[in-house]
């Protein structure tokens, strides 16, 4: 515990930075943590003999958020696309069967990089409140959930994908995200205050499955954790596993808002 802790001690305070600086800070950040985070998950599937395309990904990646920065409209298309021709091509002239090693380089896109990309597309609606949301939903549930779990948790949730988390807990991160959710919109947004509840709820829930969503990963590639970067939480894909889906959540319930607004 005093390893997360101090992990988080150390991270809050540049994660804060690139929020309040926003523009081209945050997008490098985001950036930054999608190559570092398909380095890891490329890396996992090593442990099973299974090779992606890594160059392919990271390329894409920095692709991607050069076409946002420059407000490239075509910009996701043309990546998808890029990507398909150029792993076919790998495979054709390929002395392997490159099949699998191109299905896991897609995943890691698709998993790391285009659902933490919403976290820009947040921030380009000139919106702090939005992307702090983002974290509130998935850091708050993981606190709330720990202590509530070590406290009071003795019901399995998902004994075979992640065998500490309780069902006590899960329902302490849904009680106390929806109340920081409420907390937050009321001080700070309190038109939103409705949807801030509905999003406390179903946003812990997301994070949660994020969570397990990776667990379960790890567990069928048989690795612990997916990095060591960062003590008591093993790798930045290991930290921001939650964030992954609470992102597209958060911009779509913006959109939402926003059109209901109007």
């Amino acid at each position: 515990m005093l390893k997360r802790v101090l992990s988080t001690i150390v991270a809050a305070p540049i994660l804060i930075v690139f929020i309040l600086l926003g523009g081209v800070y945050l997008e490098v950040g985001c950036a930054l943590i999608s190559i570092i985070g398909l380095h890891e998950f490329y890396a996992a599937f090593g442990n099973k003999e299974i090779y992606p395309i890594t160059w392919i990904g990271y390329v894409a990646t920095i692709f991607l958020y050069i076409g946002l920065h420059y407000n490239w409209d075509f910009t996701i298309l043309a990546v998808m696309a890029l990507v398909i021709f150029a792993m076919m091509i790998y495979n054709t002239f390929g002395n392997k069967n490159h099949l699998i090693g191109i299905a896991a380089t897609v995943l890691g896109l698709a998993y790391i990089t285009f659902l933490l990309y919403h976290t820009v597309l947040i921030a380009r609606q000139d919106s702090q409140f939005f992307v702090w949301y983002i974290f509130i939903l998935a850091w708050v549930t993981d606190t709330c959930a720990y202590f509530v779990g070590v406290s009071i948790g003795k019901t399995p949730l998902a004994p075979t994908v992640s065998p500490k988390k309780t069902v006590e807990g899960v329902v302490g991160g849904i009680v106390g995200c929806t109340i920081i959710s409420s907390l937050y919109a009321y001080f700070f947004k309190p038109e939103f205050l409705v949807f801030a509840i509905f999003l406390g709820v179903f946003g812990s829930v997301v994070g949660v499955l994020g969570d397990l969503t990776a667990s379960k990963i790890k567990r069928q590639l048989e690795v612990k954790d997916f990095g060591k970067i960062m003590p008591g939480h093993g790798g930045v894909l290991d930290r921001f596993d939650s964030i992954l889906f609470t992102a597209p959540l958060v911009y779509y319930a913006m959109l939402i808002f926003y059109a209901v607004q109007k």
